[in-house]
């Protein structure tokens, strides 16, 4: 499974297959009433946004989709019983939500009003024509202000079909993606032959809404004066009470966005990324710190910022039973360390390692205690309300999955919308490290991340290459700088 950008989407042709609620689903989802149950923090911001992005008429973005192709004939009557066995056994699909911009509303169906029935809609052409099909189906029924929010579909062929799944963000986040079509598959093809359930869909698993309480609970747990809130609040204060931004200037005015273009590329291959591991290893580091490290030298280098300072996603799932729950289950934290009197990349290594190891404790605190604490110490609202410059990491060889063809050949792709930032989400598999970066389309944005890319790569290959990258005494901005005034 990868990451990439829609563009690189590209199904053959085939018959176009959708699966939707039955009338009698819908009309227990129409009779359904408000629940007791909250929705996290996450959730309430997100549908808020989508109510505010609604007023504008602008399509929805705000989801995720996994695709792959699967080999056999299509039973898509098997498919429906297999959709109804997932959407039962994740209650947070049977999940929605509704606002008036204000007060968030949580509804749900149970789940033995679950049904699902397979609908032919056509053929396609495959291709650039499918997408722009899936494309409008994914904006309009992947959005939880309804339900279901998420989507289904199949191009069906005689010998093999592509199935996909679309999510909104409210109910998903990358690893809820990254194992939802296996688990799928595993129920389908139980359905369809008979075949015994693998191992993690026939493991029971916590529901979201149990996740929720749980977040509401922890937040009350914490107060001003606990250590990881007075922590959050230091760093931010500590960095201008900003959040952090890419280190390049990218050339948009403060409050403004630009439609989102992907890059995505490779930095080592699988002898690389071993011999990577093992440089991080031997400095007693993670593979992450490494990482973290090479962008860390890549900013000092490109920018001349000899302290790094960026926010990255901690996923949550231990909280409890949680591992395998469809949902969005995962906390921010920021990553702060200095490069003062480190000659290389290994010496690095420990820094980092120690900046993730804080990163973690921090992550303890729910985000609306973290932002109640922000704007208590006198923060500006807008500078802790501005979506930050993300880093992530995901391992995709520790998924449910792994190694099958499905999995192997999946593809895991976002609506792609507007963005001031140039998010960073480093990906690693089997085969490779790569980089995923969303980004602002425009030209200048593109030139300067194209400087940037270009370093951090010969910084991964020359780790992988030698062992250790010496740093420069002299970054680029001091040599732009010296040449300006020469």
């Amino acid at each position: 499974m990868i990451i990439t950008a829609l563009r690189n989407w590209r199904p053959a042709a085939g018959e176009l297959v959708e699966w939707h609620p039955s009338e009698d689903a819908l009309g227990a989802a129409r009779t359904a009433g408000a629940d007791a149950d909250p929705g996290t923090f996450l959730q309430d911001n997100h549908i808020r946004g989508i109510w505010a992005k609604s007023r504008s008429a602008a399509p929805h973005t705000a989801y995720l989709a996994v695709t792959t192709d699967v080999d056999g004939v299509l039973d898509p009557e098997a498919m429906s019983r297999a959709l109804v066995r997932f959407v039962r056994r994740h209650g947070g699909l049977r999940t929605w939500f509704t606002t008036d911009g204000a007060t968030v509303t949580r509804s749900s169906i149970r789940a033995d009003e679950v049904a699902f029935e397979a609908r032919s809609v056509g053929t396609t052409a495959g291709d650039s024509e499918f997408r722009d099909y899936a494309l409008a189906r994914l904006s309009a029924e992947a959005l939880a202000t309804s339900w279901p929010g998420f989507a289904l579909g199949a191009v069906a062929r005689t010998d093999s079909f592509t199935l996909y799944y679309g999510c909104d963000h409210a109910l998903s986040d990358g690893a809820s993606q990254a194992m939802a079509l296996t688990e799928l598959l595993d129920f389908y093809d139980n359905e369809a032959a008979g075949e015994a359930l693998g191992p993690y869909t026939s493991t029971p698993t916590g529901g979201f809404a149990d996740y929720a309480r749980a977040e509401h609970d922890l937040a009350r747990s914490f107060d001003l004066s606990s250590p990881e809130i007075v922590d959050w609040v230091d760093t931010f204060r500590h960095h201008g009470n900003s959040m952090p931004r890419f280190p390049l200037d990218l050339g948009l005015p403060p409050g403004t966005t630009a439609p989102m273009h992907g890059i995505e590329f490779d930095l080592l291959d699988d002898t690389g990324s071993a011999a990577f591991a093992d440089v991080c290893r031997a400095a007693d580091g993670r593979y992450l710190a490494g990482v973290l490290a090479a962008v860390a030298v890549t900013d000092l280098e490109t920018a001349g910022r000899r302290e790094y300072y960026g926010m990255t996603v901690v996923s949550t799932r231990g909280r409890g039973d949680f591992l395998l729950t469809q949902g969005w289950l995962c906390n921010f934290a920021p990553l702060s360390f200095v490069l003062d009197g480190c000659a290389s990349f290994a010496e690095v290594i420990a820094r980092a390692n120690d900046a993730y190891d804080r990163a973690l404790r921090l992550a303890r605190a729910p985000l609306p205690s973290v932002l109640t604490a922000l704007l208590a110490s006198g923060a500006d609202p807008l500078a802790v309300m501005t979506s930050p410059n993300m880093l992530s990491y995901m391992d995709f060889r520790r998924f449910p999955g792994v190694g099958s063809a499905p999995y192997e050949r999946a593809m895991l792709f976002t609506g792609e919308g507007e963005t001031a930032n140039a998010s960073m989400w480093f990906n690693r598999d089997a085969h490779h490290l790569y980089l995923g970066c969303q980004s602002p389309s425009t030209p200048f944005a593109q030139r300067q991340l194209a400087r940037y890319h270009a370093h951090l790569r010969d910084v991964f290959a020359t780790v992988a290459a030698t062992g250790d990258y010496p740093i420069s005494a002299t970054t680029d901005r001091e040599v732009a700088v010296a040449r300006h005034h020469g």
